[in-house]
């Protein structure tokens, strides 16, 4: 955050807004309507050409207004064609319902090793050649998504392998309508706004304010990269968890204990020992609610659609996003603090953790007007 907006100018709320605005973008839920249609290969191939594209293009910007359209909105549309929405689509169609949330578990583990990697290397990369250069390298890296788009089926499924009981091939109008009369997902959606809140936020903004209580600025790329490490054994935990028990009661315990690791970080001073203990817990926590989320709503609607119905979803994920990362940047160029946005992530947590409660998560076989306990 601090070379772009240090180069670009237009203060924190600034860089804030362009990436708020990419966690819009693409959080669209129109890639997975084109996923569950003409398969995900393509999809995914288009992404990352575009990615790298408009990376080389934010690598050039010299203005404010340059940093919105670059990596708020083209960057946006490319991410929205990578994003979880149509690998986990893809892959759902291809394993047995009783294994879909640990892999599910895996496939998210495996994403975040990028955020593991990524951070310490571009920081290192910005401090000896600039952060136009970064862009650039990055620009080449992004290229390998390309290849390995063609590992995913380049047509949709045509059923749900693995729940032969219940009809499968009911028509996409029909299945919206469903979703649409379905308290639960609406429910979802709900946390799945709070979850995009708060890795959105964080992820953008803790470095700025490990630096502002006088943290070296490799502690920031240091706590980014903590958190990918320990997301990595959280995902795959959760998501192991999600195929012996209830996916709802887990998601409760996810955001529960996101209050719980925020209000003790900000209880105490902030520290390298202190962010370290952060880093690994939030990061525990990070990305979890992923394989629950997507893997209820596989459970109740089954895998045809779950590149649409989880879209849906991702975009109440990154309503939250966008709210996260602009809030945390208008509040700190408004107060000089961060105090009011922290606050507000914990009160979400415990609304996040009650929501799921009443979700009903039974696999659904007609369209029903309610869906609670």
């Amino acid at each position: 955050m601090q070379p772009i907006s240090n180069s670009l100018g237009g203060g924190r709320e600034s860089f804030s807004l362009a990436i708020a605005l990419s966690n819009l973008v693409y959080g669209l839920p129109l890639v997975g309507i084109i996923a569950d249609r003409s398969g995900s290969c393509w999809v995914l191939a288009a992404g990352g050409i575009l990615y790298s594209l408009r990376l080389l293009a934010l690598s050039r910007a010299a203005t404010a207004a340059g940093l919105q359209l670059s990596l708020g909105l083209m960057i946006g549309l490319a991410l929205s064609a990578t994003t979880y929405v149509v690998v986990l689509g893809a892959v759902a169609q291809l394993v047995p319902a009783s294994r879909r949330s640990s892999t599910f578990g895996i496939i998210t583990a495996a994403g975040s090793s990028g955020m593991f990697i990524i951070p310490p290397l571009a920081q290192f990369l910005i401090d000896k050649y600039g952060w136009q250069a970064t862009l650039v390298a990055l620009a080449g890296v992004s290229l390998i998504i390309v290849l390995l788009a063609f590992g995913l089926p380049n047509k949709p499924g045509r059923q749900d392998q693995t729940e032969t009981a219940v009809p499968n091939e009911e028509p996409f109008i029909k299945t919206l309508q469903k979703a649409k009369g379905h308290t639960g997902y609406l429910l979802l959606i709900i946390g799945f706004f709070v979850c995009g809140f708060h890795v959105a936020f964080i992820a953008t903004h803790l470095p700025a304010f490990l630096g502002d209580n006088g943290l070296p600025s490799f502690a920031g790329a240091g706590a980014l990269s903590l958190i990918g490490a320990f997301n990595m054994i959280g995902s795959f935990s959760f998501g192991w968890l999600g195929d012996k028990l209830r996916k709802k009661y887990l998601l409760s315990i996810i955001y529960l204990g996101r209050a719980v690791v925020i209000t003790t970080f900000l209880l105490f001073p902030i520290s390298q020992t202190s962010a370290i203990i952060f880093s690994g817990a939030i990061g525990f926590l990070w990305l979890a609610t992923v394989p629950l989320t997507s893997g209820t709503v596989a459970q109740i609607f089954g895998a045809r659609y779950l590149s649409t119905l989880y879209g849906i979803v991702f975009l109440g994920h990154q309503l939250g996003a966008f709210l996260g990362v602009w809030l945390g940047g208008r509040v700190y160029d408004a107060t000089g603090t961060y105090n009011l946005v922290w606050t507000i992530a914990i009160g979400l947590a415990l609304i996040a953790a009650l929501v799921h409660l009443p979700i009903t998560d039974s696999r659904v076989t007609a369209v029903s007007p309610t869906a609670t306990n």
